[in-house]
């Protein structure tokens, strides 16, 4: 795992809005007294929120709210990657899957587009500041490979057409549809179902016979038949008879 560090650069001060200071308190309520910690993660992350970053006036502001010392919650922030310690993309921060289905199916085309249309490096803004990108590991929707995540959302069954087209749409502010790109119900096979498409296996059984039709009472269900019994209660069977070899006396008891 690579050093991360806070930017260079950082705002002056940091504060949440009221709406979300109200929310972290609640946060921290979820907690018996002495363990607000708990709720690090949670806080940093509606900071992330407010911000698009984590900002070291932020990690000291969650700090003093969870009475946690500063160094405590900058190991938190510093560990897990989905902190973004550096000013990211206003419209979209753009994570990239690089893992092995997805690059099987095409995502350095999708990492040449980001290179070409935001910046050659990751952690880099574009030049108008509205993005900015990162490979990261598996997304989890491997079948839907290749896809990237913005916020939230993934866009799944890219190709560096289709991808350029949703950076279009998020640059002139058109609406866009999370989810697969192509025309695919989430992770089911492009083009419909292939198998169990036999309309005859979804027709109704023929009319059982009134006895089968009946429903059982709770009582009846309950009481074994009698191909039970007789599997429950097997015939004894005779026993085996003796092994002649066992009455041969032991050569080693006589050495």
């Amino acid at each position: 795992m690579t050093v991360r560090r806070l930017a260079e650069k950082q705002p002056p001060g940091f504060a949440f809005s009221p709406k979300n200071l109200d929310w972290a308190r609640g946060e921290m309520a979820k907690y018996p007294e002495g363990r607000q910690a708990s709720a690090v993660i949670s806080l940093l992350w509606r900071a992330q929120e407010q911000e698009g970053w984590v900002t070291e006036p932020a990690i000291e502001v969650v700090a003093e709210l969870l009475d946690m010392p500063k160094i405590r919650v900058l190991e938190v922030a510093t560990f897990y990657t989905m902190f973004h310690l550096e000013p990211v993309g206003r419209i979209a921060h753009i994570q990239v899957c690089g893992t092995t289905p997805c690059w099987l199916r095409g995502s350095d085309a999708i990492k040449d587009v980001c290179r070409h249309r935001i910046h050659h490096d990751q952690f880099h803004l574009s030049e108008d500041r509205n993005f900015s990108w990162e490979e990261v590991e598996c997304l989890g929707a491997c079948v839907n490979a290749p896809l990237v995540q913005i916020n939230a959302d993934t866009y799944e069954d890219l190709t560096a057409d289709s991808f350029e087209k949703l950076i279009d749409d998020l640059s002139e502010g058109r609406p866009v549809k999370p989810g697969p790109q192509v025309r695919r119900d989430f992770s089911a096979p492009v083009g419909g179902p292939t198998t169990l498409t036999d309309a005859a296996i979804y027709a109704p059984r023929e009319a059982r016979t009134e006895a089968a039709a009946t429903p059982l009472t709770d009582s009846d269900a309950k009481k074994p038949s009698e191909d039970a019994s007789v599997r429950e209660s097997p015939a004894p069977k005779a026993p085996l008879k003796a092994n002649p070899e066992d009455k041969k006396p032991d050569p080693v008891s006589k050495v």
